[in-house]
Formats: C-alpha cells, sequence, structure tokens
C-alpha cells in the first residue's frame, strides 16, 4: 500500500475481533518498525509482545483493580492546558461537553481490556536512559515514537488495527506479575493490535485534525 495511503487510513481503533493475529505478521511488523530513526542511532526501544493467556491475566488484573492512583513509571502529563484540553473535550458526545463518570468508568474497562485486541505491543525503556542526574532524558520518547508510529502504520498495512494506550502500563505490577522483566525495564505505555471490527459503529468515527494553515508557519517561500 502507497504509504500515504496508508497514513490516511490509520486510525485509533476501539472495537477488534478476537482473532488471533499470526506470529509471523507480527514479527514481519516489528522487525521493519525498526528501522525508525534515533538519536545517533541509540535505538532506546524494546518490546514485548503479550497475546493470548499471558495478556488476559494482565486484562483481568487490571480490570480487578479499577480506577485507583495510576502509577506509571514513564510520567503522564500532569495537566493538559488550553486549547489541549479543548481537543480532549472534542471527544465527548455531540450532546454534552463531556462524559459522565459512568462512561469513564466504562471506556477505562474497555481499555484495560485492550478493546478487545488479541495482542499488545508494551514499550519498555531503560530507566538508565530516561531517568538521569540531570534530569528526564526526553529524547529516547522521541525517538521511541518514531518506532512506534512505524508499528501503527505497518500495522495497517497488513489490514490491521491499532490504538496507543497510556492506560495500558498504569499498573506495571500487574505486567511484571505476568512478564519477567528486571526493574531496570520501565513500561512505558502499551499499543493493542489485532483485526478491528468494523460492524461496531465505534469504529466509523474519525478525529479532526488542526488546519494546516494554524500549525504550520512558513518562511522564505515565495
Amino acid at each position: 500500500m502507497d504509504v500515504t495511503e496508508v497514513i490516511k487510513q490509520r486510525k485509533s481503533i476501539r472495537a477488534f475481533k478476537s482473532d488471533p493475529v499470526p506470529k509471523d505478521i507480527l514479527e514481519k511488523i516489528m522487525e521493519q518498525a525498526l528501522r525508525a530513526p534515533s538519536w545517533a542511532n541509540t535505538q532506546p526501544w524494546e518490546f514485548l509482545v503479550v497475546s493470548g493467556k499471558p495478556l488476559k491475566e494482565i486484562q483481568e488484573g487490571f480490570v480487578a483493580r479499577g480506577i485507583q492512583d495510576w502509577s506509571n513509571e514513564v510520567h503522564r502529563p500532569y495537566e493538559f492546558p488550553e486549547p489541549y484540553m479543548a481537543r480532549i473535550r472534542a471527544l465527548a458526545p455531540k450532546d454534552r461537553k463531556e462524559f459522565t463518570k459512568e462512561e469513564w468508568e466504562e471506556r477505562s474497562i474497555l481499555n484495560f481490556r485492550h478493546y478487545g485486541a488479541s495482542t499488545c505491543i508494551y514499550l519498555i525503556v531503560d530507566r538508565s536512559i530516561i531517568y538521569q542526574k540531570e534530569g528526564v532524558n526526553v529524547w529516547c520518547m522521541y525517538d521511541s515514537g518514531s518506532a512506534m508510529q512505524n508499528i501503527m502504520l505497518l500495522a495497517t498495512n497488513y489490514g490491521l488495527g491499532t490504538i496507543a494506550q497510556a492506560q495500558a502500563a498504569v499498573y506495571p505490577d500487574i505486567i511484571r506479575k505476568v512478564v519477567k522483566i528486571p526493574e531496570s525495564k520501565l513500561i512505558a505505555l502499551g499499543i493493542a493490535i489485532g483485526y478491528p471490527d468494523w460492524d461496531d459503529p465505534v469504529n466509523e468515527s474519525r478525529t479532526a485534525r488542526e488546519p494546516l494553515d494554524k500549525v504550520v508557519k512558513w518562511y522564505g517561500f515565495d
């Protein structure tokens, strides 16, 4: 598929079929995604590709704990000033400005279950490269974002859907009980990946983007 078409088609999927994704397809996606650029070729990313029984254990652990104080190992934003909060509010139902508490709880449970996806790809970053004596090194997250975007675009090319999930990593201790990784490795976020359920109305929506002239400035052009 043409890269422009892949970019146009990619969207966040919030309803998946239960069909498992063959490992050979996931291997192709991961291998190709590793061609992402990184500062001085540091390649700060590692990944856990989790499916089947281990993923079910993680999901049930998250659901059982529910919405509590989240303990992300890679810091979440503390706040969203304007205009960013306005873009979040735009996700709410059209008939009101925000979700109800019950709707947020329902969305969180679906999020904890990866919206029914058969697989989750967790981004792992070494503690030593992100938390340093002089402060937090955000550059490794820029690099990792390039690899994550590659995964999502490649998945689209293979007829799969994805959604990047910060909420997939809010209880890292639960993930660590299932997949054994050293404490030196931080769980940053997850990407749910699987076959989209196009019959579910939730997948009909597509979020808006700001117009080009609002976010791009041009200099030196006639």
